[in-house]
């Protein structure tokens, strides 16, 4: 007897009503991943030889993210891998599977089924990938970091699959797409679907499915008129099938929705660990206002990007992912160049940003963040980015700092906070160019610089890695103005459940000084060659 899988209600309920088109807008740990699954298996079997695209932000996110999530659930239901699924390879002649209805030419980003339907990965990081190709279902997954107008002016327009073999399939054309809730609006594309999509259809719909279940039921157990349980069965069945081809199903969930899985200790953890604003958007689903007449007033989602792939990336097998993850995933490092970091100190919570200044392109990429809280202190704090950059070929690190890094060390050792930081660069081998830049620049002056970076009108204009800066963006979109300054009223106080000090203004001041030495102290005529090769 086939072993029982739990569905919780958020899964059930999308699965259940079965529409053509669901927008699933949902927490952490609300078993998106068995959505996905759930979804593709059901695909593969009602449409044997069709193609599912798998649309991904990136490789590293198709990767590590998205495929081994759905290919572990395949596992634990029983589905083997060369028996009745494999990945990257043409399924061997011996398996005797059926060819899929399009047969790609190449194998390697391509999840195969025994029915002879396949998923194609498409990463939005290689331009054009859905050129040429024909879909019969999209799958979008963490459509947060998709970007739309890529989505949009390819994908979508390649979901045009075989209409004489699948069109009566309720799901034929249909598309998945899931997230947590977005801060930014470009992140927001597929929230719009909320104003087109009809409760009344989905209740009718559900209604529909009761009716037929029960009619079903009476059928199964000889408590009617067979032939009368029969001829309703099948008009509900065609009745449903129809209704599902139309129908759009959009809802939002809360990680509270799977509270019976992850625990409440769980949520508490979350709500404990996670900056406010993380914690609002992915495990309330809460939608979030960016402050608009903040500190940092002119920055626009565009100055947020993706990072494209490396060659480590790409040849990574599936499942092999580093337990914890390096810069060798990060395609949007430039090796030849150093890498440019300042601090934020304080007693309980010490930030590191880390950048790249592209003079020919006028951008500073910011392109990770860092910090370390209570006990672990800045040794450690610098200990994590030579931890996470140990890789990197070019081992010349710029030190923009101000006069708080002098003479202060808020018990760390006898020494102020600029030795402690030279010091364990040194010691793990990075060539320090330490570079002094005054005293704090005022709120005022400090304002009209970096907005006027975010306008376009300074000689560096910053952007953000958004996978690498989850809780310094939290810091930055967050910092509000008080009495014609940065509010840092809140830096000071005991932290809450609610107010964690990573979403408090300590992690924009290290972005600052990082910005300030970036466009006013460039670092000139040093050899910053790397040794070694990057990919």
């Amino acid at each position: 007897m086939p072993e029982k899988v739990y569905f919780n209600k958020m899964q059930m309920e999308v699965m259940f009503t079965g529409a053509r088109d669901s927008i699933v807008v949902a927490g952490r740990g609300t078993g998106k991943g068995v959505l996905h699954s759930a979804t593709f298996l059901r695909n593969a079997q009602a449409m044997p030889g069709s193609t599912t695209a798998i649309v991904a932000p990136n490789a590293k996110r198709a990767k590590t993210n998205t495929l081994p999530s759905m290919l572990m659930h395949l596992e634990a239901w029983g589905y083997r891998r060369g028996i009745h699924w494999e990945i990257g390879k043409k399924p061997p002649a011996k398996l005797g599977w059926p060819k899929p209805l399009i047969e790609p030419d190449d194998w390697e980003d391509i999840l195969s089924f025994y029915t002879g339907a396949i998923g194609q990965i498409i990463s939005q990081d290689r331009s054009g990938t859905s050129n040429s190709k024909s879909f019969d279902f999209l799958d979008i997954d963490e459509a947060k970091f998709i970007d739309f107008e890529q989505l949009k002016d390819e994908t979508f327009q390649a979901n045009r699959g075989q209409l004489r073999e699948f069109g009566s399939c309720p799901w034929h054309h249909g598309m998945l797409v899931t997230s947590d809730m977005p801060v930014t609006k470009r992140g927001s594309w597929f929230l719009r679907y909320k104003e087109i999509s009809d409760p009344e259809i989905i209740a009718a719909l559900q209604g529909l499915i009761v009716r037929l279940n029960s009619q079903r039921q009476k059928l199964d157990a000889g408590t009617g008129c067979d032939v009368y349980l029969q001829q309703s069965v099948r008009q509900l069945e065609k009745d449903i099938a129809e209704m599902r081809r139309h129908a759009l199903f959009y809802k939002t969930y809360s990680s509270l929705t799977n509270v019976d899985v992850l625990g409440l200790d769980y949520i508490l953890k979350m709500k404990r660990d996670l900056p406010l604003l993380v914690f609002q958007t992915s495990i309330l689903c809460m939608p979030v206002e960016i402050l608009k007449d903040g500190f940092y007033s002119s920055m626009k989602p565009g100055h947020k990007y993706a990072a494209k792939p490396t060659s480590f990336t790409d040849n990574m097998e599936f499942g092999s992912t580093p337990s914890i993850p390096d810069c060798r995933m990060d395609g949007d490092l430039q090796p030849d160049l150093p890498l440019c970091i300042a601090f934020d100190y304080n007693n309980n919570i010490n930030w590191l940003v880390a950048g790249q200044a592209i003079e020919g392109m006028r951008r500073l990429n910011v392109v990770r963040s860092f910090f370390v809280k209570y006990e672990r202190k800045l040794p450690e704090l610098v200990r994590d980015f030579c931890h996470y950059y140990r890789y990197f070929p070019n081992k010349t690190v710029i030190y923009y700092y101000d006069h708080t890094a002098l003479g202060s060390n808020y018990a760390v050792n006898d020494e102020d906070f600029h030795w402690v930081v030279v010091q364990e660069l040194e010691r793990a081998g990075w060539n320090v160019i330490d570079k002094y830049i005054g005293r704090t620049m005022g709120h005022l002056e400090k304002f009209l610089l970096i907005n006027r970076g975010f306008s376009g009108q300074a000689r560096l204009m910053p952007f953000f890695n958004e996978e690498g800066n989850e809780a310094l963006l939290a810091s930055i979109q967050l910092a509000g103005v008080y009495n014609g300054k940065k509010d840092k009223r809140g830096e000071k106080l005991a932290e809450t459940e609610e107010d964690r000090l990573e979403a408090r203004t300590d992690g924009s001041d290290a972005f600052d000084t990082l910005y300030i030495g970036c466009e006013r102290f460039p670092v000139e005529g040093e050899a910053f060659s790397s040794s070694s090769n990057w990919d």
